[in-house]
């Protein structure tokens, strides 16, 4: 998979610097992924929750924080639209973020 943005979750783990292993795991496993489906990516990330349309939500770093993508499956690309913690998360609209 392709992964846009790789900067955003660097700012993030440099404000955060527990997430930087988990995200960084998370980027290297997405990378080699070649998800055609929702289902492929819950395959691999159990705990990962199926939105609408491509949208798909993760817990990282023991569930401490959330990123938000949504996948063009397609074309394999994943868009990073959110990485924050759970208060942060609370405050938007992980399907239209």
């Amino acid at each position: 998979m392709r992964i846009i943005a790789l900067k955003t979750l660097k700012e993030f783990w440099e404000d955060y610097p527990d997430s930087e292993q988990a995200l960084k795991a998370w980027y290297a496993v997405t990378r080699t992924s070649d998800w055609k489906t929702p289902g492929e990516v819950k395959a691999t990330y159990g705990n990962a929750s199926i939105l609408q349309e491509g949208r798909v939500v993760f817990n990282i770093a023991g569930n401490k924080y959330r990123l938000i993508v949504w996948i063009n499956f397609p074309y394999r690309v994943v868009y990073v639209r959110f990485v924050g913690t759970h208060r942060q998360y609370d405050k938007v609209d992980a399907q239209n973020i």
